[in-house]
């Protein structure tokens, strides 16, 4: 089942009470244009108008604070109830002073069975993002689509490859001749009307988009089209480009209003299924309680608790009803991406056979060429044959085959891999490794000036080719200012290289990701004095502000 709620996650660097005042406030706008009355706002539910309640529960403490408020709308029997939620959360302890705010827009039909109505984008999303400065990463959240000039452009290549960002980035173009700021108005506002606080969203003018493209070779955008850029881009792999879709111009300019709610499916079925980050998973669950009225009699009071608690639990059934149908529906397409998974895996293992044959040809055709006495052509260095490890154990026994290269992280650490490894990556982290071994080799032979980062991009990576979406020659400054972020990066070097026998080792290839594991392995180039690089870890992603 398609997603019908609504929800938005971003941050603020706000205080968590600063955020609480400006939410609040909003809040209170928006239910005052809706025609209710929001006076007498506490603890508990207030009657704001005939059919509409507002639950409000806050907690503060050692593990931090939340304000939530929860508004219900029945308008009548049969048109089911539309619930609005509103919280604000401060950050733990590794969010680096960020608050947090979430908003869930969500339809509860009258009667079992019916299906919920699907929840556009509510007028006080727009207003929130503003005032609180949201933000998601290194990406600001806003309300309206931003220019990409050509200065912008690094920056924003920058934002779509972070690894910390959950919201989709969405990048509209100007056709070849048009008004940006023409383009923009008639066209892009109104394609971008459901997208608000689900997405980035961008415009990129003319001047940028030849940068741009060049950045993103296999992932360009360009003629008036639309690009959606999902989470984990990975910008130099081919195949990524089918995960981040496109929107022609044709599409758009068909059918705007269609155009509009098909450009919001991915973004609003990401928000839906992304898990929440930790300090909103560890608010409890709302529990309304009633309020007192004011007539005081016993008998009044109790048949008004009654009937106040005969409606709680109706809600609670009702929720737990649409709860139920969503694990179902989760169950159901867990069962099609495992179906889908062991497909994949099939055609893999069919894959890997047929380049092990295209493997014994070369080399055939290698022992011919001999024969013929053509040595130089049989052992030409355009393709380098790569034996790779079948374990990480045996990875580790092979590293002595690395000249350049030296291990000080924990050998248990990355043998703990074995138990875990998915997919390619032990192929990537041994493509990295002979990659930091001939980057080594060549710096120390004086053919490389630039980092490892520059290596890649040149052509004398050409013979141990590494992908350099999947390198990262420094942290994000949340993780480098917070003192036990940095503490777990500083890793294992001989005491000729550090005094004290630990550097902060930031730069790191990106051997995987899509689960909990996300493997990591951080070095420290050292060849400027001694021409070698230290891998001071391999193992499980570190601790980061999201994790």
């Amino acid at each position: 089942m398609e997603p019908r709620g609504y929800r938005m996650v971003v941050s603020t660097e706000l205080s968590y009470v600063k955020a609480c005042d400006i939410a609040e406030r909003q809040l209170l706008d928006w239910i005052r244009g809706k025609g209710y009355d929001p006076s007498g706002l506490d603890e508990g539910r207030t009657e704001i108008a005939p059919h509409a309640t507002l639950d409000r529960d806050s907690e503060g403490g050692r593990k931090g604070a939340y304000s939530r408020w929860r508004m219900r709308e029945t308008p009548s029997a049969t048109t089911g109830t539309w619930q609005s939620t509103l919280i604000v959360r401060s950050g733990l302890e590794e969010d680096a002073g960020r608050t947090w705010v979430q908003v869930d827009i969500e339809h509860q039909p009258a009667r079992e069975g019916v299906f919920p109505k699907r929840a556009n984008t509510p007028n006080i999303v727009r207003t929130l993002l503003d005032a609180l400065e949201a933000r998601d990463a290194l990406a600001d959240v806003a309300s309206a689509p931003v220019f990409i000039e050509v200065d912008d452009v690094n920056d924003a290549i920058e934002e779509l490859c972070d690894a910390d960002r959950r919201l989709p980035v969405v990048v509209a173009t100007v056709p070849y001749g048009k008004d940006p700021d023409d383009w923009c108005r008639s066209v892009v506002d109104p394609l971008f009307r459901n997208l608000h606080g689900l997405a980035v969203l961008y415009v990129l003018t003319p001047e940028a988009q030849a940068a741009f493209n060049s950045a993103l070779e296999y992932h360009p955008v360009f003629g008036g089209g639309v690009r959606t850029y999902l989470p984990e881009l990975d910008p130099a792999w081919k195949p990524d480009a089918q995960r981040h879709p496109v929107m022609s111009r044709r599409t758009i300019e068909a059918d705007p209003r269609r155009a509009a709610s098909v450009l919001a499916t991915f973004p609003q079925r990401l928000s839906s299924r992304q898990p929440l980050p930790a300090a909103l998973l560890s608010i409890p669950r709302q529990r309304t309680r009633p309020r007192s009225t004011a007539d005081g009699t016993d008998v009044a009071q109790l048949r008004s608790d009654n009937t106040a608690l005969t409606s709680l639990l109706g809600e609670a059934e009702r929720a737990e009803s649409m709860r139920v149908d969503e694990i179902n529906d989760l169950y159901g397409e867990l069962a099609t991406a495992d179906q889908a998974i062991d497909e994949l895996r099939g055609e893999n293992e069919e894959l890997y056979d047929r380049f092990q044959e295209s493997q014994r040809l070369i080399r055939f055709l290698r022992d011919q060429l001999q024969e013929a006495g053509q040595f130089a052509l049989a052992h030409a260095p355009a393709v380098a044959d790569i034996v790779y490890p079948e374990t990480f154990s045996e990875l580790l026994d092979r590293l002595t085959e690395l000249s350049c290269l030296s291990f000080t992280g924990n050998p248990k650490t990355t043998r703990s891999l074995d138990s875990q490894s998915v997919d390619n990556w032990l192929h990537v982290a041994w493509d990295g490794l002979l990659a930091l071994d001939h980057y080594a080799r060549s710096a120390a032979d004086g053919a490389s000036s630039g980092d490892f980062l520059s290596w890649c991009k040149s052509d004398a990576s050409s013979a141990f080719p590494f992908p350099t979406a999947k390198v990262a020659m420094r942290e994000s400054d949340s993780v480098a200012r917070k003192a036990k972020l940095r503490n777990a990066r500083m890793l294992p070097v001989p005491e000729a290289v550090a005094s004290d026998g630990r550097v902060f080792m930031q730069a790191h290839l990106k051997i995987g990701g899509g689960n909990t594991i996300a493997p990591r392995l951080h070095f420290y180039d050292d060849c400027p004095r001694s021409g070698r690089v230290y891998v001071g870890y391999l193992g499980p992603h570190l601790r980061n502000t999201l994790t």
